[in-house]
């Protein structure tokens, strides 16, 4: 059995931040970063605050997410090289999809453009 990544067991805590440094380089918003995951995992803000104060790792945080937007799998393009729709392990292609998002937001796209509104 291959080992996991060790991204999976990697607190969520302990890279939001880094989530939120990246977007506020670029004069985007911590609120903007939320609405992000909030919108990839169904999490209320509430609920958010709760896994990052847990400490819950990146495998929990996708398996506990409320509701997965289904919109999700239209996510296209590359992070760090990979394409985020090729990506074969499910919890792995989660973490692409979140990460491409918050590169989106990084960018400078509107928030209607990123989330597909």
């Amino acid at each position: 059995m291959p080992t996991k990544h060790r991204i999976f067991t990697t607190p969520f805590a302990s890279v939001y931040p880094h989530y939120v440094a990246k977007a506020e380089k670029k004069g985007r918003t911590q609120a903007e970063v939320d609405a992000i995951i909030r919108w990839l995992t169904g999490y209320s803000q509430m609920e958010l605050e709760g896994q990052l104060q847990k400490q819950t790792d990146f495998e929990t945080f996708f398996q506990e997410a409320p509701q997965m937007n289904p919109a999700r799998t239209l996510i296209k393009g590359t992070v760090c090289g990979v394409r985020v729709e090729e990506v074969e392990d499910p919890t792995m292609r989660e973490i692409r999809y979140l990460d491409k998002l918050v590169d989106e937001l990084a960018k400078g796209k509107a928030m209607e453009k990123i989330l597909g509104a």
